[in-house]
């Protein structure tokens, strides 16, 4: 059946900011939905307030509303735009379906004709409601653990008797785990118990028989309006059972399934499926089975939506679930859709992995002093990244090289722990490191049998754990002039680092990759092309693997690499890495701009990033995407494979910029500003030389290395004293202290945590405003002044977690001319050549400078949306020497004011002090627009301003 030609206006719904449980695999699929919707020649009408999005770029859709996720916001919509036929909530996770529900018990749909696709309501409510699930299970005769509804406390406390412990409290209606916790006492449960029915919008929780140590799988389906189903990708946990699956390491395809086993969960899948209403989409389902050889299955939950799985099976096979899921939404069938990889195959078509991918999730709990670290049912990680490897050590190995938490990799570091009461309690109580404490425990001797006992991880993950140790132990008796060649590429194919073993055999990183160049021993790259290269694939999407070379016939030697090198002129655009609070979707938007206006000035774009969830991992955003950690060694590989003009490092957050020094030692190009002007925006010392030559006034710091050096600073300096440490991202380790014994505490945590680390003490300025600016610079020193942001709460509160107004609401026009002359000087002193983004404190109508960064920063997409216009791409045109600041016609529109509003996740941490400092703690962010400064909104926000303010 083709498509519903009855359909010719969609409004799809956005995710709103990003939260913990929610992060921008939903502006992933909302890109891919919006683009496919309009492929058909179908109007998209798009809502969605988070304004670091590409989804609500004006390329997207025909009409974008960054309006809060209301059904007031919806009702204005459906009245400017009564052609709307349909609406889908599936790309935009829970936020999406619970306001798609809400309007439609308030009968909006129906007042406006409009119809629900990819989803239906019964779906909803059966997957949501926990004992109508229930129900339909049992109907369906598919296993489910023993549970009972319970909406009191009283009900809740006759199921606990019934049950025993331990028990799961899950309530309904919530996201990424929101308010379930396990029970593993009796004296705990009056607590959770309440916790749990407090959570739920409609006050109901499930209470469960709890399946400690049961293994964990998922499967990504996707069904046409035919009943036609393909199981995209299955997922195992190779956490078990206990942890949400946001806070698991998974691994696709499943590796200790059993075919039969296997058989049987796509069977229940496929059923359960087709049972929870007549719908076209996608659907993730959730099953535990027991770890002895019955292989018990019981069935956990369905969620009739895409999620933040589904972005991940998407990256892992190369299927674009969001895009073919909004197509049978619209009516097609699998079998009338192309696979967009090989361009000749159809859709009806189930893909097979010749890899292995690894996907660890990353935590902040750094930012949430006080935060309970261990892992439970309430998902707490901020991001997540993908290895992929021929292997499943390799593609471990990856993923952990690309966490940036300055580890190499698994073990052989010199970092792990090596206390045996410290390593056992990691592992008893699920701990973000544990994937490292494994490998630390093996290291120590404890059995492997003891390791299984304590954490319930299938014996074949340990025993591949257990493997990269004797390799490790092995290698440690070499040098390099001694080690032989078979050693090194096994430990190359299992993914160690070569700085892993240069650590193992006592020399330098750079001995090892010589080395690894006189033995031939090189990265090779293969492509991700669904199929396990049955018919061939037309996307350039590759990841990295060592092969053992291959003897033709006449004697000759090679290694298959498939990756083809054109001759064209190529830029490599380098990723963001995983989100994290300081680092988030913001940074992902101006890598997706960067690439396009690459493109645009006729390069050949090279994406490097390792991140599941982007739209800049799609495999269709660069010319190439290398799904690669961006780790020294893997980075630098690439760039000797393509010889690029040159690297951008200004658009990937510090996760890029952290790379300019070694790229600039090894004579790679940096594009735009070059890394002697990004180290002396860095440098302290070296700014504020430049400052003085300038005239233009700073609080008065010192620079200190140890507790004495700063105790002696603070006598001249005058509390209260900002304390941060250089070269680092989102306000970490900053901290506004008020005497010299909080000063001494606060430095030896510092340099505990980053050892040799350079620490800035600042006058801090007590009551002073605080604003922010960002400018595009030209190599003959043209600057234009994007935005000027002034900040609702008082400086000391971290730029990423203040209400930022643009245009400002109150400065005058001395200190506005005071902004914008310093911010053109200090452009044009650091010959920056693209975006640089500053931030001022103004005291007694001076404006003194706290910080000047030359990169894309978090609010330049914010600002391109206020304003309406690309200022990503008109920088990296700069950047690119393609244009001048001279050559772009600027006419930014706005009526009125934008502010953004920063969002927290601390719903996650419950016991933690919410006081908001130099640190940032905001997980997202949304836009509001307000028409002037009487507006309620703005008065409410602007009187609580410094109430959260901590030291």
């Amino acid at each position: 059946m083709p498509k519903d030609t009855s359909i010719k206006s969609v409004l799809i719904i956005g995710s709103g900011p990003i939260v913990i449980g929610q992060a921008c695999e939903f502006d992933y699929a909302g890109s891919q939905s919006a683009r496919s919707i309009r492929e058909e020649g179908i109007e998209v009408i798009l809502i969605n307030s988070n304004p670091a999005t590409i989804m609500t770029d004006p390329s997207m859709a025909d009409h974008i509303y960054l309006k809060p996720l209301t059904t007031k916001s919806i009702i204005e919509i459906l009245k400017e735009h009564p052609q709307i036929d349909a609406v889908l909530p599936t790309m935009g996770g829970q936020t999406a379906l619970n306001l798609c529900l809400e309007a439609q018990e308030k009968g909006i749909w129906d007042d406006f004709g409009v119809k629900m696709i990819g989803v239906d309501v019964n779906a909803i409510n059966i997957t949501e409601d926990r004992d109508q699930f229930k129900a339909l299970l049992k109907k369906i005769n598919v296993p489910t653990a023993p549970a009972e509804i319970c909406t009191s406390y009283l009900r809740g406390k006759e199921i606990a008797q019934e049950f025993g412990f331990p028990l799961v409290i899950r309530p309904s209606f919530t996201l990424g785990g929101t308010g379930a916790s396990i029970v593993y006492k009796p004296e705990d449960f009056d607590r959770l118990l309440t916790a749990g029915l407090e959570a739920s919008p409609i006050h109901e929780v499930l209470i469960d028989k709890a399946l400690m140590g049961w293994k964990e799988y998922e499967l990504e389906l996707l069904r046409d309006k035919n009943d036609n189903v393909v199981i995209i990708c299955s997922i195992e946990n190779m956490d078990p059972m206990g942890i949400h699956t946001g806070d698991s390491i998974t691994v696709a395809p499943a590796m200790t399934l059993s075919d039969t086993t296997f058989q049987k969960l796509r069977d229940y899948a496929i059923l359960m499926m087709r049972s929870i209403g007549n719908f076209a989409g996608g659907c993730n389902v959730q099953f535990a089975v027991s770890p002895d050889e019955k292989e018990d299955i019981v069935a956990i939950e369905i969620n009739p939506r895409v999620s933040r799985s589904s972005a991940l099976a998407s990256k892992a096979t190369g299927y674009p679930i969001a895009k073919i899921a909004s197509k049978l939404a619209l009516g097609y069938n699998l079998d009338e859709l192309q696979n967009q990889i090989t361009k000749s195959t159809s859709a009806l078509f189930e893909p097979t992995l010749d890899y292995v991918i690894v996907k660890i999730p990353r935590w902040n709990f750094d930012k949430f002093e006080g935060s309970d670290r261990t892992l439970g049912l309430q998902m707490k990680s901020v991001g997540e990244v993908m290895g992929i490897g021929r292997s499943f050590q390799e593609a471990l190995h990856k993923a952990t090289q690309s966490l940036e938490i300055k580890r190499n990799g698994l073990g052989a570091d010199g970092k792990g722990y090596t206390n045996y009461e410290q390593i056992i309690e990691k592992l008893t109580y699920a701990s973000w490191d544990r994937v490292f404490v494994i490998y630390d425990a093996i290291a120590m001797g404890i059995p492997l049998s003891r390791i299984h006992e304590i954490t319930k991880i299938d014996m074949w993950f340990l025993k591949q754990y257990e493997e990269l140790f004797i390799l490790e132990k092995e290698i440690s008796k070499y040098t390099v002039a001694t080690l032989p060649k078979e050693f090194l590429l096994e430990a190359k194919q299992k993914g160690f680092a070569d700085r892993q073993i240069a650590h193992m055999m006592g020399c330098m990183e750079s001995e090892v990759h010589a080395l690894r160049m006189e033995m031939n021993i090189n990265r090779v790259f293969k492509l991700v092309d669904t199929c396990a290269a049955e018919f061939k694939a037309k996307t350039p999407y590759y990841y990295s693997t060592f092969e053992a070379e291959i003897e033709k016939a006449d004697g000759t030697r090679f290694v298959d690499n498939e990756s083809i090198v054109t001759d064209k002129k190529k830029v490599i655009v380098l990723g963001s890495g995983p989100n994290r609070i300081g680092q988030g979707i913001e940074f992902d938007y101006s890598c997706v701009h960067g690439v396009l206006a690459s493109k645009e000035c006729g390069y050949e774009t090279i994406m490097i990033n390792c991140n599941p969830e982007t739209v800049s991992t799609d495999f269709d955003t660069a010319d190439k995407l290398y799904f690669e950690p961006v780790f020294w060694e893997h980075i630098y590989d690439i760039i000797q494979h393509e010889k690029p003009e040159g690297v951008i490092v200004q658009l990937g957050g510090q996760t890029a910029l952290k790379l300019a020094e070694k790229l600039s030692k090894y004579g790679v190009k940096i594009i735009g500003t070059s890394f002697d002007a990004l180290d002396l925006a860095e440098d302290r010392g070296r700014f504020s030389d430049l400052l003085t030559d300038l005239k233009i006034p700073f609080p008065k710091f010192g620079i200190a290395e140890s507790a004495e050096e700063a105790s002696k600073l603070a006598d001249s300096l005058d509390f209260p004293l900002l304390v941060r440490p250089s070269y680092v991202l989102g306000g970490q380790g900053m901290k506004i202290v008020i005497n010299k014994q909080e000063l001494e505490e606060h430095v030896i945590d510092l340099l505990k945590a980053i050892p040799g680390n350079k620490l800035l003490l600042d006058h801090y300025l007590d009551g002073a405003i605080e604003a922010e600016a960002d400018a595009i610079c030209d190599a003959d020193g043209n600057v234009y002044i994007i935005g000027i942001m002034e900040h609702i709460e008082p400086c000391g509160v971290h730029s990423g977690d203040s209400n930022a107004t643009l245009p400002p609401f109150n400065l005058g026009e001395f200190v506005m001319q005071q902004i914008k002359d310093h911010t053109k000087k200090i452009a044009v002193a650091l010959k920056t050549v693209g975006l640089i983004n500053i931030q001022f404190a103004i005291k007694d109508d001076t404006v003194y400078i706290i910080e000047a960064n030359p990169r894309a920063s978090r609010t330049v997409p914010f600002i391109a949306k206020a304003y309406g216009e690309p200022y990503v791409n008109y920088a990296t045109k700069v950047m690119l020497g393609h244009s001048k600041v001279t050559d772009f016609d600027f006419n930014p529109q706005l009526n009125g004011y934008a502010i953004k509003q920063p969002v927290f996740s601390f719903s996650k941490f419950p016991n933690v002090n919410k006081a908001l400092g130099p640190e940032m703690k905001s997980t997202g962010e949304s836009i509001l627009f307000i028409e002037d400064l009487k507006d309620d909104q703005f008065y409410e926000l602007y009187s609580r301003r410094k109430m959260y303010l901590s030291k």
